[in-house]
C-alpha cells in the first residue's frame, strides 16, 4: 500500500485553521493551486458523501468528517494520470489538525493501492505541499 505524508506548522490557533478549511466545498484559501471547484450533488461541505470536482480533473468524495477532532477524510474517485480510476484503488486522503503550544500542526496524508505507487507519490506529494503552503500563506495574510 502506498502512502503520502505532508505537514506544515501554522502560527494560528487550531480553531482558526479549522474554520478556514472545514468546508469541503470551499478551497478559496488555496487560490493559485485550486483554480476551480465544482460542488456535485446536494450535500453540504460538512456532510459525509459531499462530492466535488477540483480543477476540472479530481473527483472526490468526503468520507469522514469529525470537527471535534479537527479531521476529515475523502476519497479520490477519479483524476488525472496516476490517480485515474483505472490506475489507483482505495485512495483515501486525510487532513488532521493538532495544536501544540499555540501552533497548529496540519497533516495531509493519503493511502492507496496502485501498481505504480512511486508515480502516485511523486504526483500527489507536491500537490499536498502546495496546498499546505497556500493554507499557511492565507492564514498569515488574514491575521
Amino acid at each position: 500500500m502506498g502512502q503520502c505524508y505532508n505537514v506544515v506548522e501554522i502560527s494560528s490557533p487550531v480553531d482558526e485553521v479549522w474554520k478556514t478549511i472545514c468546508d469541503f466545498h470551499d478551497m478559496s484559501w488555496a487560490s493559485g493551486v485550486i483554480t476551480s471547484l465544482e460542488k456535485v450533488g446536494e450535500k453540504n461541505g460538512d456532510e459525509v458523501g459531499a462530492k466535488r470536482v477540483l480543477n476540472d480533473a479530481f473527483h472526490e468524495t468526503l468520507t469522514e468528517y469529525n470537527p471535534s477532532s479537527y479531521t476529515f477524510s475523502y476519497s479520490i474517485d477519479d483524476g488525472p494520470g496516476p490517480v485515474a480510476s483505472g490506475a489507483v484503488r482505495n485512495y483515501v486522503g486525510v487532513v488532521k489538525l493538532r495544536e501544540n503550544n499555540g501552533v497548529c500542526l496540519v497533516e495531509w496524508s493519503s493511502a492507496f493501492e496502485s501498481t505504480n505507487e512511486d508515480d502516485v507519490i511523486e504526483f500527489c506529494n507536491p500537490i499536498y505541499q502546495a496546498l499546505l503552503n497556500a493554507m499557511k500563506e492565507t492564514l498569515l495574510l488574514n491575521t
